[in-house]
């Protein structure tokens, strides 16, 4: 058993933490059939089935459960100890996984990401956008960006993007025309509107601020979705209102294509943060990566 080969061991890892072989293989950048050859050929080397499979799920027999208890910590050590060989380059490397919300895909992380990698060109960034809430470290990502109000307690936050970001109302000039513009949030709920769809299949009430009063709406809808193109869309299609980031729609409201409304109850809130699990051995690529949010939020308060 000696010569077992550590690929193989890698590739059932990763199957097994994800539950598939399709999901693996797409976070590893390799083919799914790939991982089913490796994990096969552990199996027959072991004479021990790892997984379970149907055509529905991946799950880990006992022994594989056992096994990826085992390796788990094994591959972390091994991961640590491959990193730390990059003090030994004249710069720094490796692959920086990271898990953001759609929106901050969309309005922080390219500019930033651009930015990091003209400094670090030995580093490779992989995003996964998604909205969903997941432990970013048992998913196997170096670090996640979030909002405040959805950061865990035991995790370091580092700041990124904007410090401040705002939810605004809008809606196309024929629609207004046509139906009025609301004075007050309560208002709207005699309007058509266009709300925003998470992938758990919530749709969470619009919130408005004002002078410490927050008023919670939940209006009718003429589209829902969890693409904010659609959303944007149908907005200057004149089909209903739209309340979203501001950032979502600045080109919009610049063409004239949107007008804001209830400007007095946009709501303010705090940008988002890079957060990550306080351990004693951070990768490289990370640990560059936080440095240098850490100096732009430096150089950005100087101005």
């Amino acid at each position: 058993m000696d010569d077992l080969p550590l690929a193989d061991l890698v590739a059932f890892t990763a199957v097994a933490r994800e539950r598939s072989f399709r999901e693996a293989a797409r976070k590893r950048g390799v083919s799914a059939s790939s991982l089913s050859e490796a994990v096969r050929r552990l199996e027959e080397r072991l004479a021990v089935r790892l997984l379970n499979r149907t055509t529905r799920s991946v799950t880990p027999t006992e022994a594989g459960e056992r096994l990826m208890e085992r390796l788990t910590p094994a591959m972390s050590e091994i991961a640590v100890a491959l990193d730390d060989i990059n003090s030994f380059r004249d710069s720094v490397g490796g692959t920086l996984r990271l898990n953001v919300p759609t929106v901050a895909a969309i309005v922080v992380m390219p500019d930033i990401i651009s930015r990091f990698l003209k400094q670090y060109p030995a580093i490779s960034v992989e995003v996964v956008a998604e909205d969903s809430f997941i432990d970013v470290v048992a998913a196997g990502y170096d670090a996640g960006v979030r909002y405040d109000e959805r950061l865990e307690k035991d995790m370091i936050a580092v700041p990124i993007g904007p410090r401040q970001q705002h939810y605004i109302t809008a809606a196309a000039p024929a629609y207004l025309a046509t139906n009025g513009a609301p004075q007050h949030p309560r208002d709207i709920l005699e309007h058509r509107c266009i709300r925003h769809r998470f992938l758990s299949g919530s749709i969470a009430p619009w919130e408005f601020e004002r002078n410490g009063e927050t008023i919670f709406i939940a209006p009718s809808m003429v589209v829902a979705t969890n693409s904010i193109e659609i959303e944007r869309s149908a907005a200057v299609a004149g089909l209903g209102i739209i309340r979203t980031f501001r950032e979502f729609l600045a080109p919009q409201i610049a063409r004239g294509e949107l007008v804001p409304i209830l400007e007095e109850w946009d709501t303010a809130f705090s940008g988002p943060f890079l957060y990550y699990a306080n351990r004693r051995h951070m990768p490289a690529s990370l640990r560059a990566f936080v440095d240098f949010l850490n100096l732009e939020q430096r150089r950005s308060r100087d101005r």
